[in-house]
């Protein structure tokens, strides 16, 4: 199951008013038109370059696709055998070919000029320029030594030495901060999933509930070092804002990582938090030397708002900014054996 934020976030799709084109570009249909029309940028400019003919991959109508947009495509598909560059760098290519025949379909048509195809657009170049910079200054950033990752081994047991798999139950629960606490009071009660179910239904709270397995890693960090201790049967509050999680276990297994089969992990997470906390530096650095003026209704801060923005609170900035938690080590312990 996903945690932290990616199991509880609740983007929404930006509002682009109500004229048809702007409605259009809603949804992943919207997504995908908003896609090609930025590759397809990148092709036409590409095309534009100068260069000899054996430079040129194909061309589309009057439009030329270059070999280096096609690496630099392909530069992006890791893990790619010698004997897969040939097909790859055809279909690379063939998916270039298209972008740049709906480009072309998308300029006669006037779509490029539509004011949310150029906001989305711009959003896209400040969104890159950002991340470059952020991806500039933090490359630079000093891995961990070994006595580093060792002291991190050994300061969360429920991760490492006495991690373990869990079969559990997902209830997702729409409710307040005030029934959340109501909840939290009642669930040392409940035996079972269906126990939690019934706490929901009494209160007449909207839940959905599916099953998952899943290593401790892939909790929230504040759950991970209770559940490390719990039984089966017994059940956890993920609190939100605006909703909650249930955990209830099922089952568990003992999955225990050496330091060893950890250490790949544990170095990427501290090196990515080492990459956050030299960026938040940086943007508190830039904010004391700019001027920034607040107009309309954001001139004067809401009641329960901070001075700064919180940690990770720029999402342009999250290329380099890990959620806090043992989430972040999820990807890199899911190469990992799981049990010895």
């Amino acid at each position: 199951m996903p945690s932290g934020e990616r199991a509880w976030g609740t983007g929404k799709d930006l509002d682009l008013g109500t004229s048809p084109t702007r409605r259009s570009l809603r949804g992943p249909f919207g997504r995908w038109v908003l896609a090609v029309l930025a590759c397809g940028l990148l092709v036409a400019c590409g095309g534009k370059s100068g260069g000899g003919a054996t430079q040129v991959a194909a061309k589309v109508n009057k439009e030329e696709i270059s070999l280096h947009q096609v690496n630099y495509f392909l530069q992006r598909q890791p893990g790619l055998a010698p004997d897969q560059t040939d097909a790859a760098s055809r279909q690379t290519l063939e998916s270039l070919v298209d972008q740049a025949l709906a480009l072309q379909a998308a300029t006669e048509q006037r779509i490029d000029r539509d004011p949310a195809v150029m906001q989305a657009l711009e959003a896209a170049r400040r969104d890159i320029i950002v991340r470059a910079y952020a991806e500039h200054l933090t490359q630079g950033v000093q891995a961990p030594s070994t006595a580093e990752v060792a002291q991190y081994y050994d300061s969360h047991p429920a991760l490492f030495a006495k991690r373990r798999l869990y079969t559990l139950v997902d209830t997702a629960v729409v409710a307040t901060p005030a029934q959340q606490k109501t909840l939290r009071a009642q669930l040392p009660g409940a035996r079972s999933a269906a126990d939690v179910a019934a706490l929901l239904q009494q209160a007449g709270l909207r839940f959905a509930t599916r099953h998952a397995k899943l290593g401790a890693e892939a909790l929230p960090m504040q759950a991970v070092d209770a559940m490390g201790s719990m039984r089966d049967g017994q059940s956890q509050l993920v609190a939100g804002p605006h909703d909650a999680h249930i955990l209830t276990i099922v089952s568990t297994e003992p999955a225990s990582l050496s330091e060893d089969e950890a250490r790949a992990a544990i170095e990427g997470y501290l090196t990515g938090e080492r990459k956050r906390q030299a960026l938040q530096q940086q943007i508190k650095a830039l904010r004391s030397s700019a001027r920034i003026e607040y107009s309309g209704r954001f001139a004067q801060p809401a009641d329960n708002a901070q001075a700064t923005p919180a940690a990770g609170g720029l999402p342009a900035l999250s290329a380099v900014s890990l959620s806090e938690g043992a989430a972040s080590l999820a990807p890199s312990l899911a190469t990992t054996p799981s049990s010895k």
